[in-house]
């Protein structure tokens, strides 16, 4: 029998480095938070005995949305050991972006009109591939014909069009005619797609990343390259609007017991419509946040503190209930509605007890990380991190452009 190591963080990982050697330095540096040492090791995958009992107190799984074994592996320890996930692998395999888009239009959420339509090559699930000799005769029975000309009318050019269950942008086609709305479902294949109306001429679009009870909202340029979509600007929106993102954002995690998620929303006219808000594995590289990075990995590290040291309970089940009645009940205005979740949310991500564990056990880490993040040996993670994803030739230019960007954090960071 394995003995469970009270303070041991366990890092299940694809190909990223970035994050997870800050997170592991800071974790190192932190020193015994009320009384208990905590440490990192990167989990690999082997074959397991269903009673084993696992040493993790507590997981960041960034590899599980789109490799099965480790999924596996963490629905066992779970639900067998009461190890705690960042993130619920159940709700995260059950709620894609169509089940998140439902939820939260019946919780009264302004997302914009969407349609759900056939494959245009209607295929088993992957591992049902044994079935694809039967669905030729399925879908010619019970898939109704439909006009994808009168959905595109109905609801507007432009519009989008992309896979139900999506990620990264890809399969992501904007349509401006029939012609190229046709096209796009042309082109999508086995893939099941959305129909979704475009926001454009908007005020900003903004991405918020949720880490336990702390979220960061940031501009946010989606055609920009990868490296240059999050812009430095403070205080772009109103107190009010912050506000309501930050609850909705909230509101998303709390509802599907995801910890660690990005919300996309647009502001068009003063109002907000959130688009894309099922990201339970955030982009958290240095080359995206790059001045945000810092931040990020300190919410991470206090979150996962927070969680291991109190001992807080893994919640596998939602309580979808509480929410519904919000957003079921006839008389309640979209503000009134947004504060009650606001409690429900605050609640769940014991926010009041989060920030006074902060400020008891972790006054230090601003300091530890400040101190960190303008070292030599991070200014070697930031110059390999930047070898391992620009050619060559851009080596030189985005050095220097990312130490430019953590440099005027610093600078804010001191200040601040």
């Amino acid at each position: 029998m394995t003995a469970r190591e009270a303070g041991l963080i366990g890092l299940l990982l694809g190909t990223e480095e970035d994050w997870p050697g800050a997170f592991e330095a800071l974790v190192s540096r932190l020193g015994p938070v009320d009384g208990r040492e905590l440490r990192t090791e990167r989990i690999v995958n082997e074959p397991f005995d269903l009673r084993y009992h696992p040493r993790y107190a507590l997981v960041i799984d960034r590899l599980a949305w789109w490799y099965d074994l480790p999924r596996a592996w963490l629905k066992k320890i779970s639900l067998m050991d009461d190890v705690y996930l960042l993130n619920n692998p159940f709700t995260f395999q059950a709620m894609e972006k169509h089940s998140a888009y439902c939820a939260m239009m019946r919780c009264g959420i302004r997302v914009p009109e969407t349609w759900l339509i056939p494959h245009k090559v209607p295929a088993p699930f992957a591992p049902f591939e044994y079935m694809a000799a039967k669905i030729p005769d399925v879908a010619s029975r019970y898939n109704a014909p439909f006009d994808l000309n009168a959905i595109g009318e109905h609801i507007g050019y432009p519009l989008y069009m992309k896979p139900f269950d999506g990620g990264q942008w890809v399969g992501v086609t904007r349509a401006g005619s029939p012609e190229e709305l046709h096209a796009a479902y042309d082109a999508s294949g086995q893939r099941m797609m959305h129909v979704q109306a475009a926001l454009e001429g908007f005020d900003v679009f903004v991405r918020s990343l949720s880490i336990g009870a702390e979220t960061m909202s940031m501009w946010f340029e989606p055609s920009k390259p990868l490296h240059d979509r999050y812009q430095i600007r403070h205080e772009f929106l109103t107190p009010e609007l912050g506000r309501e993102i930050v609850t909705i954002s909230r509101l998303v995690n709390a509802f599907f017991r995801w910890e660690f998620n990005s919300c996309e929303t647009i502001v068009k006219d003063g109002v907000a419509y959130p688009i894309d808000y099922a990201n339970a594995s955030p982009d958290v590289a240095l080359t995206s946040l790059h001045y945000y990075f810092p931040w990020a990995i300190k919410a991470l590290v206090k979150w996962c503190a927070f969680c291991v040291v109190t001992e807080r309970p893994m919640r596998i089940n939602q309580t979808t209930r509480d929410y519904f009645e919000v957003g079921d009940h006839p008389s309640l205005p979209y503000e009134e509605k947004l504060e009650r979740y606001r409690q429900l949310a605050d609640d769940y991500l014991q926010v009041e007890a989060y920030e006074d564990f902060c400020a008891r056990h972790l006054a230090h880490l601003d300091e530890l990380a400040h101190d960190w993040f303008t070292s030599g040996e991070f200014d070697h993670l930031l110059v390999q991190t930047v070898v391992t994803t620009f050619p060559e030739h851009e080596h030189e230019h985005f050095i220097a452009h990312y130490r430019g960007l953590l440099a005027a954090w610093a600078a804010d960071d001191a200040v601040g």
